[in-house]
């Protein structure tokens, strides 16, 4: 029985930046919503990188927040056949924004991505935890530590 290609390992850093308990999110401007989905700042680890600062540096290209670490919230694998031949090993960081002044929405995006492709735009904004299912891509698998520690009567820093 064949599973399809064989899938490249790729490493990836997936960012939950948690204010006041709400959760930034995006969605592209350019793509169905049932294409693109809702997503949260990740992306690639660069070569040399470690976790930690990939996951600052994907939060503050993609929306343009800074943030600091909160805590790593552990590494998950995702299968991303049949959309791609790869097998992502995701890293999991909680985050908060440096400062208080942020917008409740706003638009980011890349005028000349990295992949020489087209200009994408995305809407960036803050929705409550508890709604956080809606997220796309298996991007939720450690929300869960988050939320539970928010209503175990621990603090959450950044919430």
């Amino acid at each position: 029985m064949s599973v399809g290609p064989e899938r490249r390992r790729v490493q990836k850093v997936v960012g939950y930046v948690v204010s006041d308990g709400r959760l930034l999110v995006f969605t592209h401007d350019d793509f169905p919503l049932e294409v693109t989905g809702v997503q949260v700042p990740a992306g690639t680890i660069e070569s040399g990188e470690q976790p930690a600062a990939a996951v600052a540096r994907e939060v503050w290209e993609e929306t343009g927040v800074d943030v600091r670490i909160v805590r790593a919230l552990g590494v998950e694998q995702y299968d991303m056949w049949p959309s791609k031949p790869e097998l992502h090993e995701r890293y999991f960081f909680q985050l908060a924004p440096r400062g208080d002044s942020l917008a409740e929405r706003w638009r980011a995006g890349e005028e000349l991505p990295s992949d020489g492709g087209a200009p994408q735009w995305w809407t960036c904004q803050w929705i409550p935890l508890e709604q956080a299912h809606v997220l796309c891509n298996g991007f939720g698998a450690r929300l869960g530590e988050i939320i539970l520690g928010a209503s175990d009567g621990t603090t959450v820093e950044g919430g």
